[in-house]
């Protein structure tokens, strides 16, 4: 996002703050979404055709539960479902399932009035009741959801009347509306009936698409909701094709077999085809880094001189250069620079260094006893596993030159290919060593508590330390942007002090779309929002 961009959405941020007085930072302003619709159905756009995307992994659940949705899930599971509000492709909070928001002034209570006449797939009705159950459902720690840490701050829910919703805070949560106000709502009856396991496989949203067909490890098919709130969506069919390798979607791009991926193409491909008449190339600067979380309770990472030896010991840049076609740049903090008001250009960086990544090993006590190349200590060798999905062209390269370039420093390490839901799973649950994994952890809120905080419900590094929680609590509990910034640039400070995770890159991330798909937001800021509205869109055949 362009200086100028961010600086206009701070001034009407300061507009709306005034006005509702509100404890919440960073909010860009309501956008109607009715205004682009009516809009787009002025000017007739074709209806009709199937949209063929593609995903890099299995579509392993289609549950609002999982918070933030991983890339090859998002198209289907934003269709299939809405949110009271949701993030648009400007970063900008828009109203859906509510027709607005109120923040009290002490910020612990936020009030949604409802849309009436807002039907689910089953032909229910939607009201408050499905709000309320939603997100007691979800907040539930015995329910075990990843969302479950957003919402942790919720004191209760209750409905004034069918169609207006109260949610009550027990303290103020400044990224609640960004994080939290989003959660997709479910159909409470079908859900309760059912139960979240196979609701996760058969759901029942109010959104523009719902579910005619799901194989997690080949496909998805959507079919439009012809009663959805918004309007019929103006494409018929909406299919997601799990198709792992990079190669393998780009010739189908090229082949016409399908029309965009929801996961990019290998870098070199992505350059071209942004240059190719035939598509459409929606890129944006990296608003979350790639990353490859430590599991910093094993013997081999528990010390963080270990980890701050591994980022000496890495070579960032040459990643960037060699294997990305130059298409991102270092990260020297978990929070990317396009949004400056917390970014902190002041932490130390590390830079490529391999005698100084040695004398921390030697520091810590890890020597290369039987001069067999890898590093010992107490009986342990420095070695550990590192997954990434299976198939994953772009992260299987990086690892493999990670292996070479810690191998000279006297660590080992093995690459494992793993379905992202294990990876996943192992890593909420500290049962890998690390990974390597592209998860958003301040792309819209500079908030970190998803991966960074002892109780985050994506606590990859399974870190506990009480110091960072307090910090991570306190930059909660401020409303506004002269407040929090001194607490996040301590917090990212001391994140890559510990190092508990190696923050690699920020990604030029393109959405790569054949020329005969319209209606995409081309000045998108952030093209994962860019699925949320896949119902305005259309297709032009020549």
């Amino acid at each position: 996002m362009s200086n100028t961009n961010w600086q206009k959405s701070l001034v009407l941020l300061a507009i709306a703050a005034l006005m509702l007085a509100a404890c919440v930072v960073q909010q860009p302003a309501v956008v109607e979404e009715e205004m682009v619709e009516e809009e787009t159905a002025s000017t007739g756009p074709p209806q009709g055709g199937t949209l063929r995307l593609m995903g890099h992994h299995d579509a392993f659940s289609l549950s609002p539960g999982l918070g933030a949705i991983p890339s090859a899930i998002r198209p289907a599971l934003m269709q299939i479902h809405n949110g009271l509000v949701e993030i648009d492709a400007s970063n900008a909070v828009v109203p859906v399932l509510a027709e607005s928001y109120q923040i009290s002034e002490d910020g612990l209570t936020y009030t949604f009035p409802l849309r009436e006449g807002v039907k689910f797939h089953n032909g229910a009705d939607f009201t408050c009741r499905d709000v309320k159950y939603t997100f007691d459902f979800y907040r539930d720690p015995e329910n075990a959801a990843p969302v479950v840490g957003v919402l942790s701050k919720i004191d209760s829910v209750e409905c004034v009347d069918d169609y207006t919703a109260v949610i009550n805070m027990v303290q103020v949560d400044a990224a609640f509306l960004v994080l939290g106000g989003i959660l997709r709502i479910v159909q409470s009856d079908y859900h309760a009936e059912v139960g979240e396991e196979v609701y996760a496989t058969a759901p029942i949203g109010t959104g523009s698409f719902k579910l005619v067909e799901w194989h997690p490890s080949e496909f998805t098919l959507l079919e439009a909701f012809d009663d959805h709130f918004r309007g019929r969506p103006n494409i018929d069919f909406l299919r997601v094709d799990v198709v792992p390798e990079a190669s393998v979607r780009t010739i189908a791009l090229e082949s016409g077999d399908a029309d965009g991926t929801a996961w990019p193409l290998l870098m070199e491909d992505n350059v071209r085809l942004a240059n190719d008449p035939r598509f459409t190339s929606i890129s944006q600067a990296g608003a979350g880094p790639f990353l490859i979380p430590l599991n910093n309770t094993i013997p081999q990472l528990s010390d963080k001189l270990v980890r701050q030896a591994l980022y000496w010991g890495l070579d960032r840049q040459r990643i960037i250069d060699d294997l990305w076609f130059g298409q991102a740049q270092v990260a020297h903090s978990n929070l990317s620079p396009i949004y400056p008001d917390y970014y902190n250009a002041d932490i130390p960086q590390y830079g490529f260094d391999p005698e100084k990544a040695m004398a921390l090993l030697d520091e810590a006590g890890w020597v290369d006893e039987d001069g067999d190349g890898v590093r010992e200590k107490d009986g342990e060798r420095l070695s550990f596993n590192v997954h990434v999905g299976a198939g994953n062209q772009q992260f299987i390269p990086v690892i493999e030159l990670a292996q070479q370039l810690w191998a000279d420093i006297g660590v080992e390490i093995f690459l494992v290919e793993t379905p992202v839901a294990a990876i996943l799973d192992g890593m909420r649950k500290c049962e890998m060593d690390a990974a390597m994994i592209a998860f958003e952890h301040g792309a819209i809120d500079p908030d970190p508590h998803w991966m960074m905080h002892s109780e985050g419900a994506n606590n990859f590094p399974c870190i506990s330390n009480p110091e960072l929680d307090a910090l991570i609590e306190e930059g909660l509990s401020y409303a506004t942007v002269a407040q929090r910034q001194p607490i996040y640039n301590e917090i990212q400070a001391m994140i890559m002090d510990e190092a508990p995770v190696i923050e690699l890159f920020f990604t030029h991330w393109p959405a790569i779309f054949n020329s005969k798909v319209k209606g995409q937001s081309l000045d998108a800021v952030d093209t994962n929002r860019l699925w949320r509205e896949i119902h305005l869109w259309y297709i032009e055949e020549e």
